[in-house]
């Protein structure tokens, strides 16, 4: 096809896909906004596809926060001098900001802040009161640093349960849940913890859940890692005992920060396994004793990232300005385009190139879309291939099981007695080992993420990349 034909071609199908998706038409300030933010991508011919994985960040992010720093000195926090006060303002403007943003009341709520997410996770299981009658309840859909709170309550004597979730949608099963939230004694200490939108599916599980395991004596700890790039959490609404977030995945700059919002009554009933720099009101050597700090100060190790704090509020302030409500209604048009353009696709004799992983509609979905593909014969084509086919057209997306094991077993039909053995009494096993021994049972596959500066453009990339894997045969990875 000619260039001018594929423009043609090009332009044909943008209407076609605007007659099913009209909304999109109001999205399209984000067309001009991708112009002047994000020239960077149309420049190098990228398409990115990997939001859940991180967000992208705009240029004027960078412009300002580097202004910021080249007009200012800034010194340690830790002190009274004028450099260090000029620091602790702009940083408790951040932690300000980050409560405004989510419209939690900062009499209700404090921000704390981590490394990332993960940090924020680990905070809440390390001093999270598991005890002898005590309960973990998470779901099979969860990111491994939620996961990894079970070793701290297994360790404390705590019962650790996991919600199943059922295919083909992967929701959780809502029966099992209720169940095993009435089961647990409710005047112990008992952690409920789920993603309000899935890193694997896209799957948005119900935040009515909240208050509803608050009502049976729960705490509850909800992920919004994923959630909160593409749609509004509003903390005076729901009301979950602590929030874990990355903001590189809400807006891109900067990395290596994140925070954990948690309500003050639910906070003062953490124990923290130990001390360090900056968490004490004073300890002593020969006393054998500390002080913690109260509140947020009592929870942020050594010296927070004062330089960079800064950029937190600027990129909230980023996002407000272009306004989640647009980006949702954005990547819901695309994300309900991609999906039912990949289900269409079949190969000659009539069977389908894929294997949707989640809900086939937009309804109670984010813009994560994963997928295997299949080849002529329903034999998987290895998704690590498929992703070193994307590379070559540049296309970044994400493969594997993206921290996410419950889910990925799932999709595989794994079961205890196939994935017990690999952990009990045979030595370390590597991922690239267990995909071996299973035999093309994997649990890895291709996940497309929608996002901020995403276009139609983007999306008809993929699919047109999609229709290339169509009638070819599934070949051995060879790494």
């Amino acid at each position: 096809m000619v260039i001018g034909q594929a423009s043609v071609a090009q332009d044909a199908a943008f209407r076609a896909f605007l007659e099913a998706w009209p909304a999109y038409a109001a999205t399209a300030a984000l067309d001009d906004l991708r112009g002047r933010e994000y020239a960077r991508l149309n420049e190098q011919n990228h398409v990115y596809l990997d939001y859940t994985g991180g967000g992208l960040y705009a240029d004027s992010q960078l412009r300002e926060h580097m202004t910021m720093l080249q007009r200012g000195v800034f010194g340690n926090p830790h002190s009274s001098n004028p450099t260090s006060r000029a620091a602790t303002e702009l940083d408790e403007r951040a932690r300000e900001y980050v409560l405004r943003y989510f419209n939690a009341s900062p009499d209700e709520y404090v921000a704390i802040f981590t490394m990332n997410a993960s940090g924020a996770l680990k905070l809440v299981g390390e001093s999270y009161p598991f005890a002898a009658g005590s309960h973990y309840l998470l779901t099979f859909d969860n990111h491994n640093s939620v996961n990894g709170i079970r070793e701290f309550a297994r360790a404390r004597g705590a019962e650790v349960t996991y919600i199943p979730v059922i295919p083909p949608d992967l929701r959780a099963d809502e029966a099992f849940l209720k169940t095993a939230l009435r089961a647990a004694d409710p005047h112990a200490n008992n952690l409920f913890a789920y993603p309000a939108q899935s890193n694997f599916s896209g799957v948005q599980h119900p935040l009515e859940w909240i208050a509803e395991a608050q009502s049976l004596g729960w705490d509850v700890l909800l992920d919004a890692a994923a959630f909160a790039p593409t749609n509004v959490l509003d903390l005076s609404v729901w009301k979950p005992d602590f929030v874990d977030l990355s903001f590189y995945k809400m807006f891109g700059y900067p990395t290596g920060v994140g925070c954990l919002i948690a309500r003050r009554e639910a906070l003062a009933r953490l124990q923290r396994p130990w001390f360090a720099g900056g968490t004490i009101d004073f300890a002593s050597v020969q006393g054998q004793g500390h002080f913690l700090h109260e509140g947020a100060a009592g929870f942020e190790d050594g010296t927070i990232n004062y330089l960079i704090l800064p950029a937190v509020e600027i990129g909230l302030r980023y996002l407000e300005g272009v306004g989640v409500p647009l980006i949702h209604e954005r990547v819901s048009c695309l994300a309900g385009w991609l999906i039912d353009e990949l289900m269409a696709l079949h190969h000659a004799n009539g069977r389908p190139l894929i294997r949707l992983y989640g809900p086939a509609g937009i309804e109670g979905r984010g813009g994560t879309v994963t997928v295997n593909f299949y080849d002529p014969e329903n034999r998987l084509m290895d998704w690590r291939w498929v992703e070193q086919q994307a590379n070559l057209d540049n296309i970044s997306l994400r493969t594997g099981c993206f921290c996410n094991p419950g889910a990925g077993e799932v999709i595989n039909s794994l079961t205890p007695e196939d994935m017990a053995p690999h952990f009990h009494g045979h030595g370390r096993m590597t991922f690239e080992e267990f995909i071996t021994v299973m035999d093309g049972k994997a649990s890895g596959a291709v996940r497309i993420s929608l996002g901020i500066a995403s276009n139609f453009g983007d999306a008809a990339r993929f699919v047109a990349f999609a229709r290339t894997l169509l009638d070819r045969p599934a070949v051995p990875w060879e790494g």
